[in-house]
């Protein structure tokens, strides 16, 4: 099979993922939640295998829930289940990640636009914060700080736009792009750059200016496909 990794899974690192306060009746959503998290940071990278009984054991639970959970996690399209071989990880190939951008693309230009027209109370004023935030962690040369800043900066501005089906869509991207190889942040000038685009998108935002505000939300979007294409490339 392609892709089979050669190095054993490291389950070793789950149980932390696993709350301590494990609530009676939610074992399930909680090695749901666990291996979703795992996933997302790269602990379990994709065409790792994922099997049953070793998770089970991971996590201190019985083989049930952790055979949900692979199942939940399949339909968000984190597992794969592969014929006579049982659960991986699922790949991301070149392909994955240019059609990812491209629904990206358009939901976030969608999101600004429709932030832009709505303007919730505070919105504003909450994408300056992160915004400034993001600002201090570029100057400081923190990459784990200005990445959560990023991606609560794009939670923000999806929120809202208070759509549930937006809600929803974009927050399967967002799980599709943490799990890629690395982040365009880190790319030479592009911190300083990113904080300036959603600068102008904010500012779009505050003067309700839904075309703008979409225009530049969806450039932004291909300025950081540009970036990953080009590093994933060597170009």
């Amino acid at each position: 099979m392609r892709g089979i990794p050669e190095k054993a899974p490291p389950y070793d690192a789950l149980s932390k993922y696993l709350p301590d306060d494990l609530h009676r009746g939610r074992t399930t959503e909680a090695v749901t939640d666990a291996l979703r998290e795992a996933i997302l940071d790269g602990v379990m990278p994709p065409n790792t295998w994922l099997r049953e009984d070793e998770l089970a054991k991971a996590f201190n639970v019985s083989r049930t829930p952790v055979r949900e959970a692979l199942r939940r996690l399949a339909d968000e399209d984190l597992a794969v289940k592969t014929t006579n071989h049982g659960t991986v990880v699922a790949p991301l190939s070149l392909e994955d990640i240019l059609a990812l951008y491209v629904v990206r693309e358009n939901l976030e230009g969608v999101a600004a636009r429709l932030a832009a027209l709505r303007s919730p109370p505070g919105l504003v004023a909450q994408l300056d914060e992160i915004g400034d935030r993001m600002r201090e962690a570029a100057e400081q040369g923190d990459m784990p700080a200005l990445s959560r800043s990023n991606l609560e900066w794009h939670r923000a501005l999806r929120e809202g736009a208070s759509n549930t089906y937006l809600d929803r869509f974009l927050a399967q991207v967002e799980h599709a792009v943490r799990r890629m190889p690395f982040s365009t942040l880190s790319h030479h000038g592009r911190a300083e750059e990113a904080v300036r685009e959603h600068d102008a998108v904010t500012r779009a935002i505050e003067k309700g200016d839904g075309d703008e505000a979409e225009r530049l939300a969806r450039a932004h979007m291909r300025r950081a496909r540009e970036i990953r294409i080009a590093v994933l490339l060597g170009t």
